[in-house]
């Protein structure tokens, strides 16, 4: 554990160090330090001084409940024997998002570097891995995640949501493909061992296998009685595990989609199925019967029965490195460790024996553990996910309270960690002294406003340019104030429309009465625009096609219906307009083309019973309430000003400077 150092920071601008001023520059309130969980040290530490395991591995000086061997914490890939060495005791970092959702699933990105977190919003996010500190967000689904797998390549990574869409991502989150795998929501997906296909399952009680190159379902498998809600494919074998609503676990075979055994242990809902990673001979099951059980799967029969549970068990994980080393999360918030060779049987049990030490090991009941460390309130509301870190130093959990933790094995020297807020919960640390309400309070809104600041800082970046403003009438014909390419031309700026933001009113054409109509705006007069594609463009806006060519006289372009402008072209303000020659007189009953205080000739969508002119503004250029016309349509407004431009707005008077 290291501290990144956070100085003041210079608002003027004129930079000035950490201690230096600036003349009339005006500095923030100074950020705290800011944890950081280094592994870099710890490991070039063990590379340094390891040895190969046949000459007795690690050869230096064991470490001793002092301060002073921090400095020589090995990391877990040197304890391979020591599992009790790797338990996540201490908690590093609470990490939650400006706008709080709850997270249904944590993952490691391949390489550790950070943490990806998948909301009930449809968010992903990213944390970073050593400061935990906010990276970036990303609205990738319109529904809730849930589920979330790496490939064992670590080149794709997979979700899932709540209406069975499944979406293809590469590592820096560029979305290449959209399938739709099941009509109910999808609750897990696993890859198979070299990546080639995958599988999910869903509330429609059925599982299903997926090319992964061709995104197509190759299989079904069904057999589940009810909503099936977890599913994982072995490690190394052609092996699939399933959990579902009716209580049974089942072992199925993918290449000819028959159910091989059924497990029945559990006698609640089955929540997470995973098979152990290192040697990839036990499974584990979590149901909601407060329990979890470990499989034998040499013997097709459960071994273990691991409780301690006061509530039902949500989710489970095993250590990357540590084949002994099971976590799991309960529907209360607990996060409770289990060493598989250490029963840890509490006083006045009766202590029970492993099958595999008794004369006939299929037939022994299964041997009842303990855990041997319990953090029972890790959080207030149930755990829906927990991963490892690769290197197996830091475990994440992500809960229904909104809230991201992370928790690391304690260091030598720590003594409180068993007698914080986690441990024996807030009234008895406060108690004891170790936790103070004032004061954490006051540090929870310090680090609220540092995730705050972080989210913003990050968001900076990634705010799409504004698009060029095209013609409301006609789609992908600029504004007269653009070229042809949407760039912007040396022209004095103009006064802007009220409700319309930015948006400026254009420049209208110089119509003249010695010549001809001036050609349309974005057009070329040179190069007459094909007549097949102007009438389908006008079609695809609503307005009646122009009369076929040649119908006007000694002209480019035909004439327009009578009373109606040429499409692109706007009528001028005033009263003094003029029919251009080459042009049809407007037919008797209208005082003039549309704009000019007659009717259309017909009915303009979204455009109301009333004349032409932008929508939403009456003749004088005013907003107009929204009300119903003659015709039954509506006056649409325009759009409101952005919310985020209103607050910058307040706080530079001084208003809403603090976070709640």
């Amino acid at each position: 554990m290291a501290y990144e150092q956070r100085g003041e920071r210079d608002l003027s601008g004129q930079g000035g160090g950490e201690f230096g001023g600036g003349n009339g520059g005006g500095f923030g309130r100074g950020r705290g330090r800011r944890p950081v969980t280094d592994y870099g040290s710890t490991m070039a530490h063990w590379m340094r001084h390891r040895q190969p395991r046949y000459k007795g591995g690690y050869q230096g000086e064991m470490e001793r409940p002092s301060p002073s061997y921090i400095v020589d914490m090995l990391p877990p890939l040197a304890r391979l024997n020591n599992p009790a060495d790797s338990i996540p005791a201490r908690h590093l970092h609470s990490s939650l998002n400006k706008i709080k959702h709850p997270v249904n699933v944590v993952r490691w990105t391949p390489e550790g570097r950070r943490l990806l977190t998948a909301s009930s919003s449809g968010e992903f996010t990213l944390w970073n891995g050593t400061g935990f500190n906010f990276e970036t967000i990303m609205q990738a689904h319109d529904v809730a995640i849930r589920a979330l797998v790496y490939s064992h390549s670590d080149d794709w990574l997979l979700s899932a949501d709540h209406d069975g869409l499944i979406k293809y991502w590469q590592p820096n989150f560029n979305n290449v493909k959209v399938i739709q795998g099941h009509n109910d929501p999808i609750r897990d997906l696993a890859f198979s061992p070299n990546d080639a296909k995958f599988v999910t399952a869903s509330d429609d009680s059925s599982l299903k296998i997926f090319d992964f190159a061709g995104g197509v379902e190759e299989s079904t498998l069904n057999g589940h009685g009810w909503d099936a809600k977890t599913v994982d494919w072995h490690p190394t074998k052609g092996l699939l595990v399933s959990g579902s609503k009716d209580h049974l676990v089942k072992l199925w075979d993918p290449r000819t989609s028959r159910c091989l055994t059924t497990l029945h242990g559990h006698k609640n809902t089955i929540t997470k199925t995973l098979f152990e990673k290192v040697r990839g001979q036990c499974l584990a099951t979590s149901a909601r019967d407060q329990t979890a059980r470990v499989f034998d799967l040499r013997m097709m029969r459960d071994i273990l029965l691991l409780k301690g549970h006061e509530k039902d068990i949500s989710t489970l994980t095993w250590h990357p490195i540590h084949s002994s080393l099971l976590s799991t999360g309960g529907a209360d918030g607990a996060l409770f460790h289990y060493l598989l060779d250490e029963p840890n049987t509490p006083p006045g049990v009766t202590p029970s024996m492993a099958p595999y030490d008794t004369p006939d090991p299929t037939t022994a009941p299964a041997q009842t553990i303990y855990p041997a460390h319990k953090i029972t309130y890790a959080h207030d509301f149930p755990i829906w996910s927990l991963d490892w870190h690769p290197l197996g130093h830091i475990l994440a959990s992500g809960s229904n309270d909104r809230v991201t933790r992370f928790w690391t094995r304690a260091r030598p020297g720590d003594v409180d960690i068993f007698n914080d807020r986690y441990h024996i919960g807030e009234s008895a640390a406060e108690a004891q002294g170790t936790w103070d309400r004032r004061n954490n309070r006051k540090q929870r809104q310090e680090e609220e406003e540092q995730e705050m600041e972080d989210e913003m800082e990050g968001l900076v970046d990634q705010k799409m340019p504004s698009k060029a403003p095209s013609f409301p009438g006609i789609p992908g014909l600029p504004l007269p104030q653009f070229g042809k390419d949407g760039s912007s031309q040396q022209q004095p700026p103009r006064p802007p429309i009220p409700g319309m933001g930015g948006a400026s009113i254009p420049q209208l054409p110089n119509f003249s009465t010695n010549g001809p109509p001036p050609p349309l705006p974005g057009m070329d007069p040179n190069h007459p625009p094909d007549f097949a594609k102007l009438t389908e463009m006008m079609r695809n806006a609503g307005l009646p096609p122009p009369p076929p060519p040649g119908m006007g006289a000694n002209s480019q372009f035909p004439p327009p219906p009578p009373g109606m402008l040429p499409p692109g072209l706007l009528p001028p303000p005033g009263g003094n307009f003029q029919i251009p020659p080459g042009f049809p007189a407007p037919p008797p009953g209208m005082s003039g083309p549309p704009g000019l205080g007659g009717p259309p000739p017909f009915q303009i969508p979204g455009m109301g019973g009333g004349g032409g002119g932008l929508p939403g503004l009456g003749q004088s250029g005013q907003p107009e309430p929204e009300q119903k016309s003659s015709s039954g349509s509506v006056r649409r407004r325009g759009p409101l000003p952005s919310q985020e431009e209103s607050l910058q707005m307040e706080q530079r008077k001084g208003k809403y400077t603090r976070a709640r």
